[in-house]
């Protein structure tokens, strides 16, 4: 089982997101300098939009790469997790979370990515704080507003994907 710091994602995701990692490093990177090559060549940088543009895009590109490397080289990769009714990173949460029923996936986005169902990160406060609990148990943790925030257990469920 992955601790609270440790992402989790099944082998598919894993492997979706080594290909964009893969195509970013690769493609991505050449694409992007030539575009800024093309722009460069226009004249004056301080008013060329089509640079500004692109370089900005680099950005954020090379932002997403040092994510998707941080997430493959931290993950804890296998199976969504069999429910032993035990909330963990990988299953399915029914929850009363500020006296609204919510029902999420606890761990990355990135395994839910094509199913439609919200997602908890589970370094997240409500993550963090649920982590370990059964149905029938409540907490409260601290909202990044500063708030605390009631979360009852009402059901740890099996994520199918």
């Amino acid at each position: 089982m992955a601790d609270q710091t440790t992402p989790f994602l099944t082998q598919e995701a894993y492997d979706r997101l080594g290909a964009e990692l893969a195509d970013l490093s690769t493609r991505g990177r050449e694409e992007i300098a030539k575009r800024i090559e093309l722009a460069r060549e226009e004249g004056d940088l301080k008013e060329n939009g089509g640079y500004h543009a692109a370089k900005e895009e680099q950005g954020k590109m090379e932002a997403r790469i040092r994510t998707l490397q941080h997430i493959l080289k931290e993950a804890q990769v296998g199976e969504a997790p069999e429910s032993k009714g035990i909330v963990e990173p990988g299953t399915i949460v029914v929850a009363i979370v500020a006296g609204d029923k919510e029902e999420f996936l606890l761990g990355s986005r990135e395994i839910a990515d094509g199913v439609d169902i919200d997602v908890r990160s589970e370094s997240s406060p409500l993550g963090a704080a649920i982590i370990g609990m059964k149905p029938g148990e409540t907490t409260t943790y601290k909202a990044p507003n500063g708030r605390d925030i009631e979360v009852t257990i009402k059901d740890v469920k099996t994520f199918t994907g």
